[in-house]
């Protein structure tokens, strides 16, 4: 029996506006507790000294990597491949310095390798200081 004659039938919907409403409720609350600040760094307060600076010139090694691979310590040729005479070399061009800097100077088409070679040569040799010499896009006439 159907005592429901008059009444049609309704069709079933979805109310959409609370759950748009509690979304945007959600977005607003993570917008306004996300924190955007960045931290460039730790804010410290360097010593000072009153003693004269060395000579930088006193503590470099230069070190020339051709683009044939070739490898000059201080305008002397190092036999290549040869990581022993590499290191040997480093050495007695870092004896009778304080805190040598190796200052590799790479040409641009030179290997990857044999920079790699030259600092882990002076690893080797006790030298932690290492620097790449580079110059400007302006200074190379570009």
């Amino acid at each position: 029996m159907n005592f429901r004659r008059g009444r049609g039938r309704e069709d079933v919907e979805i109310n959409l506006i609370p759950l748009i409403d509690v979304l945007l409720v959600i977005l607003i609350f993570l917008m306004v507790t996300t924190s955007y600040s960045k931290t460039a760094g730790l804010e410290i307060t360097l010593p000072s000294a009153e003693a004269p600076e060395s000579d930088p010139g006193d503590r470099e090694i230069n070190v020339l990597i051709t683009a044939r691979g070739d490898i000059l310590i201080n305008r002397q040729p190092v036999p290549a491949g040869d990581a022993d005479a590499l290191r040997t070399a480093l050495a007695q061009a870092a004896s009778g310095k304080q805190e040598p800097v190796v200052i590799i100077s790479s040409d641009r088409e030179a290997r990857l390798q044999s920079s790699i070679d030259v600092m882990q040569a002076a690893q080797q040799a006790g030298i932690s200081g290492i620097s790449f010499a580079t110059q400007s896009d302006t200074a190379a006439g570009r």
